[in-house]
């Protein structure tokens, strides 16, 4: 109980608040406001990038204040005097920023000094800044950020390798404010373009009857076979994270529907939590709309999203290959059916309601093939939204739609932004000390230069560092202190970010702070440890499949066809036999020794080359032999 006491502590967000008669709906039209203003500022305005991110970031920090309590226990519609305060200084600090903004895009940094003014301004966006991060994703990661910022003001009084110059508290200043390579960052202006428009984007299709659209069809293409509930959940929740990007309203949205019903089913409530957990987690590796931190992942990189999106394919639908065999061997040991079938409304009703919901996945698709900007393919993206559903009456969206859309959109991106500003102050920091070679030093310290013990400290570290946060900033700060460690190795660049990209994703999931876990914790009425357990168990294929890309660049459709045909078909094979020893059933259920021996050669299949692969292969069909034959007793 006191260890979940303390997650709790670090771990605690604000309250979320309705706030009730006038203010909440000022608060309403101010959050469609800003959505509106967004949309025009990626559509039509030419503000530079500083002028943008610091409008956006005055926005959110208002919203913020007004719609998150200062803690957990905060009144869910009373808003406290203290928060107007902050709310005001946000709006002040907004508007000196942006009256500012040419002659900071014109200063010289770290030559022209900064007035009194700046410095004051800037002092209290950081306050804010830190404040509104706490409240949105805890103090955990509030407390990481803290001392990253104190190792830059005291980090010159550490002897060693870790010790750095002298930072004057100006020098800190302004970097971190007054550039972009700090709290007005790319994180930051990635949650206040795109990102956003995507965030807008899945609300508007989800609104319009599109998520709907997509469990139907899961149910219809699933449901009826053994362990259907769960298949459902697998299949849903892969297509609706891909429009959300974010596990943890993945599992709130899906979850709901899914894990009462693998319940009611016969499976235990830890299995059917992890089951929503780790499908739903895999939606933010789904193209074509991956999460916010791919979008990210593409500023910093400089790799067009279009490539990260094409080589992420293949790895995100074999991500679902294992859970989808670990669910339909488990229902098959325990003799679980399927869905009945006169609850599955037939396919031709449900193409004829909504096949007309693919039309906008199909246009973001077009449009990034095409060369757009992720910007404009999801403008492209939300106009064939309202377009489509504005040709049906079941589906057409009214006044009152569309405002809850824009409004709750905002409201949906005061969380990230927290998170992105927090990666934005990490950035800053990092770049100011040079702590990200010394890290990648620290690495090689410990693994000398062995690729494979390198890759696993870099798997762990991402995943420490991502604990308890949110993807984006997970990725970020994994990205800036470990992808010199992939440089060093000789890795490429497009496969050492997406080894990165994946485990910042796996932590959502992962113990002891597994976020989407505790998410579903509340509807499956189950330990969240439990649960997070059971989904590193079922996300298996999480963890072994940034080492198969890593090891065979075909995965990610770099090298000749045959390269290709040969990393995928060895990783069907390997991530099959690997779910079916994790299982321990196949023909009956499978004595220890045979499961490791199946787990083993299935990682020799995974990462070895083409002899390795058959003996690999030639040994899980023996077992599987012995097995049917029931040479050796089940």
């Amino acid at each position: 109980m006191q260890g979940n006491n303390v997650l709790g502590l670090l771990f605690n967000t604000g309250a979320r608040r309705r706030p009730a008669g006038w203010l909440g709906m000022a608060a309403r039209i101010f959050s469609a406001l800003t959505t509106v203003w967004v949309v025009y500022a990626a559509a039509f305005s030419r503000q530079d990038a500083l002028t943008l991110t610091m409008t956006f970031l005055a926005l959110i920090l208002v919203l913020t204040f007004l719609l998150v309590g200062p803690s957990s226990n905060s009144d869910r519609e009373k808003v406290y005097v203290p928060d107007y305060a902050l709310s005001l200084a946000s709006v002040v600090c907004g508007v000196y920023f942006v009256s500012q903004a040419d002659q900071i895009a014109q200063r010289i940094t770290l030559l022209d000094p900064l007035s009194t003014a700046d410095l004051a301004f800037a002092t209290v966006v950081l306050l804010l800044t830190i404040e509104a991060m706490r409240r949105t994703v805890g103090i955990g990661l509030t407390l990481i950020v803290l001392l990253f910022l104190a190792y830059n003001l005291f980090g010159h009084r550490l002897s060693g390798m870790l010790g750095h110059g002298y930072i004057s508290y100006s020098h800190f200043v302004d970097i971190t404010v007054f550039t972009t390579d700090g709290l007005f960052g790319v994180p930051l202006r990635v949650a206040a373009t795109y990102a956003f428009l995507f965030v807008l984007f899945g609300t508007a299709l989800s609104k319009s009857g599109g998520a709907q659209f997509f469990f139907d069809l899961a149910a219809y293409l699933t449901g009826r076979s053994p362990g259907g509930p769960a298949k459902i959940a697998v299949v849903s929740s892969g297509l609706y994270g891909t429009i959300s990007g974010s596990p943890t309203s993945d599992v709130v949205t899906t979850g709901s529907v899914t894990i009462p019903m693998m319940k009611k089913m016969g499976y235990r409530s830890d299995f059917a939590a992890a089951v929503e957990v780790a499908a739903s987690t895999g939606g933010s590796l789904l193209p074509p709309v991956m999460g916010a931190a791919a979008f990210i992942m593409s500023e910093y990189t400089g790799i067009d999203y279009v490539d990260i999106a094409l080589a992420a394919l293949i790895p995100a639908l074999l991500y679902y290959l294992p859970i989808y065999v670990q669910v339909h061997l488990r229902a098959r040991k325990a003799g679980l059916a399927g869905v009945d079938r006169s609850s599955i409304p037939p396919l031709a009703s449900i193409l004829r309601e909504g096949w007309l919901f693919i039309i906008p996945l199909i246009v973001i698709s077009w449009s990034l093939l095409d060369g757009y900007t992720p910007t404009y393919s999801a403008l492209y993206g939300l106009a064939a939204v309202f377009v489509v559903a504005m040709l049906r009456k079941s589906t057409r969206l009214s006044p009152k739609d569309i405002f809850e859309i824009l409004s709750e959109s905002s409201i949906r991106m005061v969380a990230v932004a927290g998170a992105c500003a927090a990666a934005g102050l990490v950035i800053g920091g990092i770049t100011m000390t040079g702590l990200a070679s010394k890290f990648s030093s620290v690495v090689f310290l410990i693994s000398g230069t062995d690729i494979i013990a390198s890759l696993v400290i870099a798997a762990i570290l991402t995943t420490l560092l991502g604990m308890g946060m949110p993807t984006p900033s997970a990725y970020i700060l994994a990205a800036v202190l470990i992808s010199p460690v992939m440089q060093r190795l000789g890795i490429e660049q497009l496969s050492g970010h997406l080894f990165i990209l994946y485990f910042a994703v796996m932590s959502a999931l992962t113990p002891p702070v597994a976020v989407a876990a505790y998410a579903a914790s509340a509807i499956a009425d189950e330990n969240p440890l439990l649960i997070a357990a059971q989904a590193v168990k079922i996300a298996l294929g999480a963890f072994l499949i940034p080492f198969a890309f890593v090891f065979h660049p075909g995965l990610l459709m770099i090298g000749s066809l045959p390269e290709i045909v040969f990393a995928v078909v060895s990783a069907v094979l390997g991530l099959s036999a690997a779910a079916i020893a994790i299982e321990g059933y196949f023909f009956g259920l499978m004595p220890s020794l045979l499961r490791w021996i199946v787990f083993a050669a299935a990682l020799a299949v995974l990462f070895g080359n083409i002899l390795v692969t058959g003996i690999g292969l030639a040994l899980i069909g023996a077992v599987l032999w012995v097995q049917w034959r029931g040479v050796l007793p089940k």
